[in-house]
C-alpha cells in the first residue's frame, strides 16, 4: 500500500531535505515519532514511534532521503523528496501489504499527515 502527502513550498532543494532529515531530528519533524532511542551512525539508529520501538535506517536518495523501519513486520518505509521543478516536497510511505486492517491504515495516514505538518512548520526556514 502507498500513502502520499505533498507540501507546496518554493526553493527547497534535495540537499536541504537531506541536511534537515537526520535520525536525531525525526521526533522534531514527525509527531508520531516519540523519541530516538539510539544512534549508531548517520545511517542507522533506533526510534520509538506510534507502533513501538524499531531499528531505523536512513539513506540519501536522488531527491532527498529514504527511511525504513528495519524490523517492522510490514516493511514500512518512507521517502521525503524535493521536487524542485514543481515547488513541492513529497512524503511517500509504503508497506509490503496490498491490504491491512483499518486501524493500521488510519495510523499510517496520521503518520504521513504528521510528517506533512512537521515539514510545513520547519521547511520555510530552509527556503
Amino acid at each position: 500500500m502507498e500513502f502520499f502527502a505533498e507540501i507546496d513550498i518554493q526553493a527547497v532543494t534535495a540537499e536541504q531535505v537531506c541536511e534537515l532529515i537526520t535520525i536525531a531530528r525525526l521526533p522534531e519533524l514527525c509527531a508520531s515519532i516519540d523519541s530516538v532511542v539510539s544512534i549508531q551512525s548517520e545511517r542507522i539508529g533506533e526510534i520509538y514511534c506510534v507502533w513501538g520501538q524499531f531499528q531505523v535506517s536512513r539513506e540519501r536518495i536522488r531527491n532527498g532521503v529514504r527511511i525504513a523501519l528495519l524490523n517492522c513486520p510490514h516493511a514500512l518505509a518512507w521517502t521525503v523528496a524535493a521536487k524542485t521543478e514543481e515547488s513541492v516536497v513529497v512524503v511517500h510511505c509504503t508497506i509490503d501489504d496490498a491490504e491491512a486492517e483499518n486501524e493500521f491504515i488510519e495510523s499510517i495516514e496520521e503518520f504521513v499527515n504528521d510528517w506533512k505538518q512537521g515539514l510545513t512548520r520547519v521547511l520555510p526556514k530552509y527556503a
